[in-house]
């Protein structure tokens, strides 16, 4: 038998995987949780049939949503909170750094962090350090009792539908504003400017943080196992600049070894091409 993973990126392209072996499934009380293993990406997690990370491509994604911000903010960063990552990738990055004091990490489904724990124990390595917080609430909920609490708030939510939809409102945004301490910074996920259904995700989303944040920026990287490739991040603050406050310097001296970014990337990841550009300022301007 022939087993093969394929997820929908429009109605008439997909991606699609040949399966080795399914290592495990679950319908959990919030989501149908997967994991598979192919020859070319390694073992790969699903979330009601949609790809969340695989075990080739994901230093890609978690290491564009860490240390962009820790290259800008440096040991400033005592505090940090992520929503969603229950993976435990970010929480990986943001523990190479041994200035940070306290990573609390929300996740609404706790069977993702023990499925990610058993199968994927290289990208969930670290949520068992010390300074991790675990707290199994949701996000949205979670936000609106914190304040002035956060000098890092890191959004790796799923796609902006089902257990994620919450984390993609102007009143998530501004709750997430409040819990920033002054010089703070919030990363998220910003989907694909592609295709026109992640096209247009990306605008509502830019549209509600552009509104609750004095400075706004998006970024990109290439993720090969998501829609079309290109993806963006948003990088947010009430003064703090992503490119003219990078410590390049500072960063560089730490020696850590990554296999995506660095700080010449860093500063050319802001440069957007022309058509994402129109996109996001489509929805600045109303």
């Amino acid at each position: 038998m022939h087993l093969t993973f394929t997820e929908m990126h429009t109605p008439t392209v997909g991606l699609q995987i040949a399966v080795d072996r399914q290592l495990y499934t679950e319908q959990s009380d919030f989501q149908r949780i997967d994991v598979f293993e192919c020859e070319e990406f390694g073992r790969f997690l699903t979330l009601d049939g949609y790809m969340m990370l695989t075990e080739r491509d994901e230093f890609i994604y978690h290491e564009m949503m860490v240390h962009v911000p820790l290259a800008v903010l440096g040991e400033r960063v005592r505090r940090v909170l992520v929503i969603g990552g229950g993976d435990g990738g970010c929480v990986r990055e943001l523990t190479r750094y041994n200035h940070i004091d306290q990573i609390d990490l929300v996740e609404i489904d706790e069977r993702v962090v023990a499925v990610c724990q058993e199968y994927l124990p290289s990208v969930a390595c670290k949520l068992t350090d010390p300074r991790v917080h675990l707290l199994y609430q949701d996000g949205l909920k979670y936000i609106r009792h914190v304040e002035d609490a956060y000098d890092l708030i890191i959004i790796d939510s799923t796609d902006p539908f089902g257990p994620g939809e919450g984390l993609f409102t102007m009143e998530f945004y501004g709750n997430c504003y409040k819990a920033l301490k002054a010089d703070g910074v919030l990363v998220n996920q910003h989907e694909s400017p592609f295709y026109k259904g992640d096209a247009q995700a990306c605008q509502r989303a830019h549209k509600n943080i552009v509104h609750s944040f004095e400075l706004s920026r998006v970024y990109q990287a290439h993720i090969p196992t998501y829609p079309s490739g290109h993806w963006l991040f948003g990088f947010s603050s009430r003064g703090v600049h992503p490119v003219r406050d990078l410590n390049a310097g500072w960063w560089n001296s730490l020696g850590l070894e990554t296999r995506y970014y660095n700080t010449n990337l860093h500063k050319g990841a802001f440069y957007l091409p022309n058509y994402v550009q129109k996109l996001l300022e489509k929805v600045e301007e109303t």
